[in-house]
């Protein structure tokens, strides 16, 4: 055995612990195979992440692994979903084990932490990216969406924002951080943990759903989108990073992405209860704001802001 299937068997076959009895056939075929439970319905999603372009070049391989795979299980709690499987494409310029050890180290304790299977992939030669195409189950109807935000809905967030932002400017030399804020935000940027603890807050009250990784203001606005409504953000509300505040640097809480906090909307009548589930599952909730008939404004100290042209990351910018 030697070359690509040797690199599979070494590295990641038999090393994340099996799901469940709905795996039928994993890594070894051409394909997997799988059985979904009765009465639940698969929600998938897929990311990319390119060296240099969605980490820097110098990221340790085991937050590069970890990282991959976090932020497809942030899609899926987004919408409700518990992790199911997933399946890795990994292209890499060779197969080096000073990197291959750490990598797949950090991407099966992420699938143990968020208890998913590996099932199957690929590998091949080029430049360095990880593809990662993750499934999750919901009860059938009951996943959460971008477009069922409503006038008077109320708008939370899972917690706070703008550390991630933050360590990437660290690493990009515009702060010097002192050794706890270092190690706090680098944590935040390269170990994100996905709110899947909020899946049956969000399947009870939430009418619309989004996971922060383009940034508060950016992300709501596709809902805003989705939805047909619009909203008004109270900027005193908002759980910023502390350490935001020392650096002046306040608008890495609202533009800065990478959080991959929960975003959604609650109807006014069920803020209530939701808050007592919420605290019986000792989970801190943010209310930041309302949905609107129209328009998308941010309260400031100092007036209202225009944020209807607000953008996110852009792949594609310069």
């Amino acid at each position: 055995m030697s070359g690509e299937f040797s690199l599979i068997e070494k590295y990641f076959a038999g090393r994340v612990a099996p799901a469940g009895k709905q795996t039928l056939l994993g890594i070894g075929d051409d394909a997997a195979v799988l059985s979904v439970p009765a009465g639940q319905q698969l929600v998938v999603t897929l990311d990319t992440l390119i060296a240099g372009r969605h980490f820097p070049d110098s990221t340790d391989p085991f937050d590069i692994g970890w990282k991959s795979l976090a932020v497809n299980v942030s899609d899926l709690a987004a919408m409700a979903a518990s992790p199911f499987y997933f399946l890795l494409s990994l292209s890499l310029p060779s197969a080096d084990d000073h990197f291959l050890k750490p990598f797949s180290d950090g991407l099966v304790a992420a699938a143990d932490k968020f208890a998913i299977e590996l099932v199957g992939g690929d590998t091949c030669k080029g430049p360095l990216s990880i593809t990662i195409q993750a499934s999750g189950l919901v009860e059938a109807e009951q996943f959460i969406t971008r477009s069922g935000a409503r006038m008077g809905d109320r708008i939370f967030v899972s917690g706070e924002l703008g550390a991630a932002a933050l360590g990437l400017a660290h690493l990009q030399q515009a702060v010097q951080l002192d050794e706890l804020e270092q190690v706090e935000c680098l944590t935040a940027l390269n170990r994100p943990s996905p709110r899947t603890d909020l899946a049956e807050i969000l399947r009870l009250f939430a009418t619309a759903s989004i996971d922060i990784s383009d940034g508060l203001i950016a992300d709501l606005g596709h809902i805003l989108t989705q939805s047909g409504v619009g909203a008004i953000v109270r900027q005193r509300s908002i759980p910023f990073y502390p350490s935001l505040e020392k650096y002046q640097r306040w608008s890495d809480a609202l533009h800065g992405g990478d959080d991959y906090q929960i975003l959604f909307s609650v109807a006014a009548q069920n803020v209530a209860a939701m808050s007592h589930l919420a605290l019986q599952l000792s989970i801190p909730l943010h209310e930041i704001g309302e949905i609107t008939a129209q328009g998308y404004q941010l309260e400031t100290e100092s007036g209202l802001q225009d944020c209807s042209n607000s953008g996110g990351f852009d792949h594609f910018a310069a």
